[in-house]
């Protein structure tokens, strides 16, 4: 089923394609060929996030008869935001529509400007029940022409107290109307309020009455491994208003995701096992009171953690345990509410989505990681939505108004506007003007039999794994060295072993790729020669190191499979040749410095003794 099998005019059909919408969910499919042929008023039961908001709105615009400059349809909503964002997504459906205007009417706004808007006209107005009262009163709205009515929200708004207010607002309507209530639970006042000004209502519901599982979205993205980071800030950049959890498989890796996040502007932190009991506190109580949008954390460090209204949970690594997995997304979609789960993973992880998948019994939708385009539009249209929804201090404003205008009254209004917006477009512009695309294009590869060759599986695997990796990072060169698993070797030593021997600036390093008897790994193009050059002829606890150039026709597993095996150094040979290697380290740091000293450029410098500070004083 489409949207256009649905019956949705051609001009909606385009703007909901191009905000990403493609194929109707369970109540759209229910609720929209309804609106648009029948005229029996509609309950639709359905937990928040299942959208219902399109199930309503999208019938709603293609009834409306835009020659007529007065309202038409009338959506009560119970709060503040929940208004705005009903009217931000209305105006975005009926964006090939300019001659159709929705007005978001609430509390803690101009209400001048608000009747200055229905003076102008509009034919669809999305309000909250007492600033929709207070300009009845006014007599500043003219109902008369509404044939449509819509309750969003109706438990919420009868658990607010607004059931009075409803029956005063619905008394200034005619009877003559299309009466559609939306609502999560049907309660006995919600049945009352139906039975009072409803004719023969049809009811739909999706899931059970009442009663409905939270519902998550599952998502993943596939990018190289050393991508992982990039990817995690566009998504972070592509959803202003996240609020969620990152997860990471170990503390290292969190406290440096977090720390990353921090430093490039970000509200996150991180929470694991190493912090105290009062240093989790405090981390806590700042993403409870959302002061921070991302917390970056552990599963252990997570256990326990209830939190309501998260909007994303991010695995920035997959776990090995899937029940792992099934716990983490179920932070998300709590108390009725939609949520989303991500996985950002690289080709290798590609047959644990295929397994959570099995599990779960829900399909994971394959993204691509938002472009650089688009994530400065959605940041520019967020900015807008924060000048729209700002509380002006009207009293204390207007005082330094005058000579803001002398200031700026040879600007029109456009403008302005132009100049206001490009204060944070350009910072974006800049700061994406260079940025590639990361995803991985990965053609569908017939999936192996589940009881197959385990070790012809993950050979396949490292095999793709490195076709893919070689097509998407030319900047890359894939790197031999005679070291891995069996020798106690692991990226962290990988990664210290050239900091150490290479010197000038450090080097780029991409995936990291450890088997048993040897590894594969990536550096920049322009530092592979001086990697191989600077890493071979070195020692690993006594093992000659040996690297080259990967060459991609050759099978290094015939041989390092097959070598003799080196013993893993103990946990205390380990920590031994650390200490030795930091006092080696000074020493050489000493030397540099003695000789920095002796050179010809540079006078020595002369021992200072306290007699000289104090006669100097």
């Amino acid at each position: 089923m489409t949207f256009e099998q649905l019956g949705v005019a051609p001009a909606l059909l385009k703007a909901i394609e191009e905000l990403g919408f493609e194929r109707p969910m369970p109540i759209q499919e229910l609720v929209i060929p309804h609106l648009l042929t029948a005229d029996r008023d509609v309950i639709a039961l359905a937990q928040t996030g299942t959208g219902k908001t399109a199930a309503f709105g999208l019938p709603l615009l293609q009834r409306i008869d835009a020659t007529l400059l007065a309202p038409q349809a009338l959506i009560l909503a119970p709060t503040r935001e929940l208004c705005l964002q009903i009217g931000s997504d209305l105006t975005d459906f009926a964006k090939y529509l300019p001659e159709i205007s929705v007005l978001p009417v609430y509390g803690g706004s101009s209400i001048r400007s608000q009747i200055s808007a229905l003076e102008r006209g509009v034919q669809v107005v999305v309000a909250t029940p007492g600033r929709l009262l207070d300009l009845i009163r006014r007599e500043k709205v003219d109902l008369d022409a509404v044939r449509t009515v819509i309750l969003d929200e109706a438990d919420e708004m009868l658990n607010m107290g607004f059931v009075d207010d409803i029956d005063e607002v619905l008394s200034h309507v005619p009877q003559e109307r299309k009466m559609m209530l939306f609502s999560a639970t049907m309660p006995k006042p919600i049945e009352k309020l139906a039975r009072k000004y409803m004719h023969e209502p049809e009811e739909y519901v999706v899931g059970t009455r009442n009663e409905g599982a939270a519902s998550v979205r599952h998502l993943y993205y596939l990018v190289s491994a050393k991508d992982k980071y990039t990817a995690l800030k566009r998504l972070a950049d592509f959803n202003p208003h996240i609020y969620g959890i990152v997860f990471c498989r170990t503390k290292r890796e969190t406290q440096e995701v977090a720390d990353n996040l921090i430093a490039d502007g970000y509200n996150a932190d991180a929470l694991h096992g190493d912090l105290s009991q009062d240093q989790r506190d405090w981390v806590m109580k700042k993403f409870r009171d959302r002061n921070l949008q991302l917390l970056v954390a552990t599963d252990v460090a997570a256990r326990g953690l209830d939190v309501s209204d998260l909007t994303h949970v991010i695995n920035y690594g997959l776990p090995d345990d899937i029940d792992v997995y099934t716990h983490r997304s179920g932070r998300t979609g709590r108390a009725g509410k939609t949520g989303i789960s991500i996985a950002i993973i690289h080709t290798r992880e590609k047959g644990k989505i295929r397994r959570i998948e099995k599990q779960i019994g829900k399909q994971f939708e394959r993204s691509s990681v938002p472009s650089p385009k688009s994530i400065i539009e959605k940041q520019l249209y967020n900015l807008a939505d924060r000048i729209e929804r700002t509380e002006v201090n009207e009293e204390e404003i207007n005082r330094y108004i005058p000579g803001v205008m002398k200031k700026l009254g040879w600007l029109s209004g456009e403008d302005l506007l132009k100049r206001v917006l490009s204060m944070e477009f350009n910072r974006l512009l800049d700061y994406y003007k260079d940025a590639r695309k990361i995803d991985i294009e990965e053609a569908d590869k017939p999936a192996r039999g589940e009881r197959g060759d385990k070790r012809g599986d993950r050979k396949a695997a490292r095999t793709d794994a490195d076709k893919d990796r070689r097509e998407a990072e030319r900047g890359y060169e894939r790197l031999y060295i005679n070291l891995g698993k069996a020798d106690g070797f692991f990226a962290p030593d990988l990664i210290k072993m050239i900091n150490r021997n290479v010197e000038g600036r450090r080097v780029s390093i991409g995936a990291i790729d450890l088997l048993t008897g040897y590894s594969l790994f990536d550096v920049e193009k322009g530092a592979a020669d001086k990697v191989v050059s600077c890493l071979r002829g070195t020692e690993f606890y006594g093992k000659r190191v040996y690297t080259e150039i990967a060459k991609r026709d050759k099978d290094y597993s015939a041989d390092g499979d097959q070598r003799e095996r080196a013993t893993p150094p103990s946990r205390f040979e380990r920590e031994r040749e650390q200490r030795r290697a930091r006092t080696e380290a000074k020493r050489k740091r000493a030397t540099r410095t003695d000789d920095w000293e002796r050179d010809s450029r540079r006078p020595p410098r002369k021992p200072r003794s306290h007699y000289d500070d104090k006669k100097k004083r």
